[in-house]
């Protein structure tokens, strides 16, 4: 049974404002009035809320695991301008920040912007909060929010290389809530990657993370989070992203562990010319559980936005994709595209899908869809004549099938850590033989809503090559 009792506690020495306090007073005040979600609610379709565990977790307590190791452990394999490290919300590393400062970038930690920055905190911190059912869940983060970083990048100001962050769940018992607060200046650019962990893989836990993306006019963002935890964690990551005139916005949300993560983002195009690229990226094993919702809204004429989310789904693991483009009255000359697709390695998984449009104004063009699927058996079989196993073979079709997302990240050498990332969860998931074989004719439990039939995904074995070394 889905249980709620996070206690507070303090962390990172934080002297806080008087109006940061008051908002916190009353983030806990809607998260103890809202009522726990039920399933029968449209923005909670198909969802398994048992499985939202809250228990007793306590934020910032200290961890078993040494700060040496923990900083071993936080390396990135890219190259990086600046880097910052927590561990169950405490500040243990931060480092660039001083030589991004002779440029006018902030990169700092929360506890630290809420006495340098002041200010932007106050004004952007979850100034355009989520809204696709996980509201309460929202409210939480707010009241216990003071681990993660703010960025902001003044005018005409590209940063060659990215930032990234290390978030550490540390303890069966403990919660973390990670913030990346980005405010990107006019015709500015910035890169951000999250990694989020636990230190015991298949750790027990509460994430519950929220990202602002505040891109200014002509400004470029990418975001990628890429999402670890334990495999017992209980999981919330809520974004917000928010594009001006001639902006551009470009998140990646990967998603390997936790037994149950609830994933919301919200792209809202404001100005002219302005354009979003939404992917996300999930596999599942176990019992694991990916709830998906995403709005992409256009406010205004001549927007572009684009969604891709893929999720492969072993054993009993299961997905859920709600997606809904809104064109608002006035907003002609919309191009938005949303494709959920969902590849099944087994017959007891299950996709459920529910794309959808809201159209108030005649000259656009928008398409959505989704499609799932099962190993095309005659791959499989190409792969196994060379002395593949069939598990093993099915994991590399599932390599080629992610190549359409990763790929579209423009940093290379980020699109390698994601595939190795993958790479590493497809080797923890058990072998179990020729399991796959008797795929070819069964019927799986995937549902489309509202209308339209399953369809079987093609993959190209071509998009193997390299991937197998």
């Amino acid at each position: 049974m889905a249980k709620s009792g996070v206690s507070a506690a303090d962390r990172n020495g934080v002297t806080e404002p008087s109006w940061w306090i008051g908002r916190k007073a009353e983030a806990m005040k809607k998260f103890q009035a809202s009522p726990m979600p039920k399933r029968n609610e449209e923005d909670w379709r198909f969802a398994t809320i048992g499985a939202i565990e809250l228990g007793n977790f306590q934020p910032g307590q200290k961890g078993s695991t040494t700060a040496e190791d923990l900083l071993k452990r936080s390396t990135a394999s890219f190259p990086h301008a600046a880097k910052a490290v927590f561990a169950n919300d405490r500040l243990l590393y931060l480092e660039g920040s001083e030589k991004l400062a002779q440029q006018g970038v902030v990169f700092e930690s929360l506890s630290v912007a809420l006495e340098k920055h002041p200010a932007l905190l106050e004004k952007y911190f979850m100034a355009h909060p989520v809204d696709l059912g996980a509201q309460k869940f929202a409210a939480l983060h707010a009241a216990h929010a003071s681990a993660g970083v703010l960025i902001h990048v003044p005018k005409n100001v590209e940063l060659e290389f990215p930032l990234v962050a290390f978030h550490w769940l540390d303890g069966a018992e403990s919660a973390v809530f990670p913030h990346t607060l980005i405010v990107a200046g006019e015709n500015s650019k910035v890169t951000m990657v999250d990694f989020l962990g636990s230190t015991d893989a298949r750790g027990a836990g509460l994430a519950c993370g929220v990202n602002d993306l505040l891109v200014g006019v002509g400004a470029k963002v990418n975001y990628v989070g890429l999402q670890q935890w334990g495999s017992a964690v209980t999981s919330f990551q809520l974004n917000s992203t928010r594009v001006e005139k001639d902006g551009e916005a470009r998140s990646l949300f990967v998603n390997l562990g936790a037994a149950y993560a609830r994933q919301e983002s919200r792209s809202t195009l404001v100005g002219g010319g302005a354009r979003s690229e939404m992917l996300g990226l999930s596999v599942g094993n176990n019992r694991q559980e990916f709830d998906q919702r995403t709005l992409q809204c256009h406010d205004v004429p001549n927007t572009w936005s684009d969604l891709l989310y893929k999720n492969a789904l072993d054993d009993r693991s299961k997905s859920i994709f709600k997606g809904l483009i809104r064109v608002a009255p006035g907003a002609a000359k919309t191009d938005a595209y949303q494709n959920n697709r969902n590849l099944l390695l087994n017959p007891e998984a299950e996709a459920d899908s529910m794309p959808g449009l809201e159209i108030l104004n005649d000259d656009v063009r928008c398409t959505h869809g989704a499609t799932t699927g099962q190993i095309d058996q005659d791959q499989l079989f190409y792969l196994m004549a060379r002395g593949i196993e069939p598990r093993t073979g099915a994991q590399l079709l599932a390599h080629g099938f992610f190549e359409e997302v990763i790929a579209r990240l423009p940093d290379k050498k980020i699109g390698e850590a994601v595939r190795v990332a993958v790479a590493d969860k497809f080797a923890s998931m058990r072998t179990r033989g020729g399991q796959v074989d008797s795929m070819e004719k069964s019927v799986s439990p995937a549902r489309f809503h509202p209308t339209a039939l399953p369809e079987e995904e093609t993959l190209d074995v071509r998009a193997l090559q390299g991937l197998g070394k």
